[in-house]
């Protein structure tokens, strides 16, 4: 099911489930639907200049995690997701051509510090969050990266980026990275993920090798992607990959490699939800060019 929601619809609506900030993540988990994915967009998140609008990022996550969780205060929502006790590591991706926006990593920062989470208790790393003291102790993650194409997996999507906790990545290569699920479950990640944020800001939708980039096949889609369920949230990043290269190429806009792992990680990991018509897929903001 998909729903489309303006931004003055969601303004104006003002039931709320409200679980108080008490409860805890699990009660907040199960409060909703684990496969619902929110695509928020705006189109002055970034200017003429490649340059992105801070204040706008901030707003679009507030509004999506608002949406997520089907709350009115964003503030109350984190204090759920994130305890003032908690180590939090926010696992980003630094690929040099295409990383995570300095802008998108800063919002989410100051979101966990809005929890009541010390400075000195919030991480920001990649590759090297194997050897970092924050995310060797972390209780809690939250995963954020940009959405491009992959010469192995088909798309880089919420769960291969987290093949950097990992001490054998060639291990996770077969069959178009099958099994990248199974990341889920090493001993820095188990059970510790409270958020997905997939940026689809600047998305790369086609690649001719492994580091191969062009701004040819970046354009400026100006969303992003948040969910728990981080199946749900590749396969709809998937779907805009899909109809992007559909656009541009019209004929054979198949990927070069097919992303098997996000079929796999639903129906043989149990991990989350890749079927389109059981996610539940709310869109926020601006709709040009939206694609899906």
């Amino acid at each position: 099911m998909t729903k489309i929601i303006t931004r003055r619809d969601f303004m104006r609506k003002g039931t709320y489930t409200v679980l108080g900030t008490a409860v805890g993540f699990s009660s907040l988990k199960s409060s909703q639907k684990t496969s619902r994915v929110i695509l928020i967009r705006h189109p002055e998140v970034l200017n003429e200049d490649l340059k992105f609008n801070d204040k706008i990022i901030r707003e679009m996550l507030d509004k999506a995690i608002m949406t997520l969780f089907e709350q009115n205060d964003p503030i109350s929502i984190i204090k759920q997701l994130i305890k003032p006790d908690d180590i939090v590591g926010i696992k980003s991706n630094e690929w040099n051509y295409l990383p995570t926006p300095v802008e998108l990593e800063n919002a989410i920062k100051h979101m966990v510090m809005d929890a009541g989470v010390k400075k000195e208790n919030i991480g920001i790393d990649d590759r090297g969050v194997r050897e970092n003291p924050v995310f060797q102790k972390a209780t809690a993650l939250i995963n954020v990266r940009p959405l491009r194409t992959h010469s192995i997996a088909g798309i880089s999507g919420c769960m291969k980026n987290y093949i950097t906790f990992s001490d054998n990545y060639p291990s996770y290569h077969p069959n178009n990275c099958e099994n990248l699920a199974k990341l889920f479950q090493l001993p820095l990640v188990k059970g510790k993920t409270r958020l997905h944020i997939l940026s689809v800001l600047t998305p790369q939708f086609h690649g001719r090798g492994p580091h191969h980039f062009s701004r040819r096949y970046v354009w400026p889609y100006k969303g992003l992607l948040v969910g728990i369920d981080p199946v749900a949230v590749d396969s709809v990043g998937l779907r805009i990959i899909m109809a992007k290269r559909a656009k541009f190429f019209s004929k054979n806009s198949r990927l070069p490699f097919s992303p098997t792992h996000i079929k796999a990680a639903d129906l043989k990991h149990k991990l989350g939800t890749s079927d389109p018509n059981k996610i539940d897929l709310v869109k926020l903001g601006w709709k040009e060019e939206i694609l899906i």
